[in-house]
């Protein structure tokens, strides 16, 4: 059963990116001590990378064991894998190359220098995720597992980013990846943001998450903000798609808040 969605608003975006580290810290800690281990899947963008950022600044990262994440990402810019638009390269640079990852647990979607095109490397990326998920299903030796595996890991957290068109991931308004219903991962051709070819994790995908997080910031998300909070259609608008299945919430500053119903506003003093 999908989650309603629950809004955390916080002053500015300094203060988000502190507050997003420090709840997915405690998470992770969570998780671990329930499962042994964790998944995350990342998301790019100036939040994506700075709570990554943040969580590597943070006195309390060093409660999480790292070699036991797992890391996926949301989607990724079909470019070389040295380019700096890399969603990948990014979050290297911010957290992963500070901390004490198992490389066999980072999943990196591939890049031009691998596949020539952004079809063939989503296929790829789905097949790594119904590898993980069949090593996942063969390790579970509870009593209750399902007879046979699905196509995809249980994904712990799903962090995602929001753009001014209301677009998550890879997924844009009107476009192909957003209606797609049978595909765990989708190639991205025509994208109205550079660069134009893209991978991105597939809307039912997504909402297999227990947890989606939407992390946004600025007045130029509030219009997107607000039509995903009111329920507008997904196609239109992408943001109002993603449900986690335990949880999703909106952490957002006051600026990207502006046009949210009211009635999902959750405020603390804190902000928490």
């Amino acid at each position: 059963m999908s989650a309603e969605p629950r809004v955390s608003i916080h002053p500015d975006s300094s203060v988000l990116m502190a507050a997003i580290a420090a709840r997915l810290i405690t998470k992770l800690v969570d998780l671990q001590d329930k499962h042994g281990e964790a998944t995350v899947v990342l998301t790019g963008g100036t939040m994506g990378i700075g709570s990554l950022k943040a969580v590597a600044e943070s006195p309390a990262a060093a409660a999480v064991d790292w070699s036991k994440v797992n890391f996926w990402w949301g989607d990724e810019r079909f470019v070389g894998r040295d380019d700096a638009d890399r969603n990948a390269r990014q979050a290297h640079a911010a957290l992963l190359s500070q901390i004490n990852v198992d490389p066999a647990r980072v999943h990196v979607p591939g890049a031009k220098d691998d596949f020539d095109t952004a079809e063939e490397a989503a296929a790829d990326y789905a097949r790594r995720l119904a590898e993980a998920a069949a090593a996942e299903h063969a390790a579970d030796m509870s009593d209750d597992r399902p007879e046979k595996p699905g196509a995809l890991p249980r994904l712990d957290i799903v962090l995602l980013g929001v753009g001014p068109d209301a677009h998550v991931a890879s997924l844009f308004p009107e476009q192909a990846g957003i209606r797609e219903k049978a595909l765990t991962v989708v190639g991205v051709r025509n994208s109205p943001k550079p660069p134009p070819e893209r991978i991105s994790l597939t809307l039912p995908t997504i909402n297999t998450a227990n947890e989606v997080w939407m992390v946004v910031a600025g007045d130029d998300k509030a219009g997107a903000v607000g039509l995903a909070l009111a329920g507008a259609n997904p196609v239109q608008v992408p943001a109002s798609g993603p449900r986690g299945r335990l949880q999703t919430l909106w952490l957002i500053d006051e600026e990207a808040a502006s046009r949210v119903p009211e009635q999902l506003v959750r405020k603390s003093p804190t902000g928490a």
